[in-house]
């Protein structure tokens, strides 16, 4: 091959390496961006995996939205490819594919994997495809564009560090308004005991945390997805739903929430339950023998903060 022949090779390998590795670099900060955007269900994922209260979940949780913006930073400013940001980014997307394989073997195929938060729902399988590419697009890039590293560009790296362990805190700080609010009112929890379907535990004694959710509602599916792994990694907190909807929803719903495996009734007296729910849902209330002592929203579920009541 001639000098021109080899100079055209090689002209075209840097072009092809470079497109792919902006493809990379677009991925990793867009799925950081849509995480930080709706943080909630990402954050959850840090409870199922063994965080042990919402705090630590959601600090562990913008700490890897960070590393991923600093890979895709990496990637995009060419900062000590060969030697750190592909190597990194072959193991991130392979820790990231081994827990969809767990999700997968715990939950099905089915429901929104969060790759991208809200923005693409993705199935756990369709991730894994997607991770699968990447690692063998980064492979690819391990040949064809092994980037020396330049002058100055640990100045760009420090820089780059900083901002992506500091600005996930700023961009989505911490929410401090994670306690359930106490009250102390009745609850009529004998409505629920008065046609054929009932609830098998007797709810109006002793203390229960009961969620008060529609099949339709998109805010009930956060919560109940978040009940399941609450029950799921705390079995000894005494959690139930009370279901509103049409039995054909129920299907859609399980499998989006993955809740089936939490105590539920599903209800056909909509007057009960709207004067045991309220005016919203999901209602979700800490009922201590029919009183209720605290009512929560589904981010203000803090599976310490659960015991804690339980056990006073």
């Amino acid at each position: 091959m001639d000098t021109q022949s080899r100079n055209a090779v090689f002209y075209i390998k840097r072009t092809i390496g470079c497109l792919i590795l902006l493809c990379l670099s677009a991925v990793f900060l867009f799925s950081a961006y849509s995480k930080l955007i709706s943080i909630e269900p990402f954050e959850w994922t840090f409870i199922d995996i063994g965080a042990p209260g919402i705090t630590s979940a959601a600090i562990l949780a913008r700490v890897f939205i960070g590393q991923e913006a600093l890979i895709g930073l990496f990637l995009l400013f060419h900062i000590y490819l060969k030697s750190v940001t592909y190597p990194a980014t072959i193991g991130m997307l392979a820790l990231l594919t081994l827990y969809l394989v767990i999700l997968i073997a715990r939950q099905g195929n089915t429901g929104n994997c969060g790759c991208f938060g809200e923005w693409i729902y993705m199935s756990p399988m369709q991730a894994i495809w997607k991770n699968l590419i990447m690692i063998a697009a980064t492979g690819l890039l391990m040949i064809i564009y092994p980037i020396k590293p330049y002058k100055g560009q640990e100045w760009i790296a420090a820089c780059i560090g900083m901002a992506a362990l500091v600005l996930p805190m700023v961009l989505n700080p911490l929410n401090v308004d994670n306690q359930p609010k106490k009250v102390n009112r009745p609850i009529e929890m004998h409505l629920l005991y008065t046609g054929e379907k009932q609830p098998y535990v007797d709810l109006r004694k002793g203390k229960h945390i009961v969620a008060f959710m529609s099949l339709t509602c998109p805010h009930c599916k956060k919560a109940a997805y978040f009940l399941q792994i609450i029950k799921r990694k705390h079995r000894d907190i005494p959690i139930f739903m009370v279901l509103s909807g049409q039995p054909s929803q129920k299907k859609a719903f399980f499998d989006e929430t993955h809740a089936e495996g939490v105590p539920y009734l599903l209800t056909d007296d909509r007057a009960a339950f709207g004067e045991l729910a309220g005016d919203y849902v999901p209602a979700i209330y800490w009922i201590n023998n029919s009183q209720v002592e605290r009512e929560s929203n589904y981010y203000q579920l803090d599976p310490v903060a659960m015991k804690q009541w339980l056990n006073n």
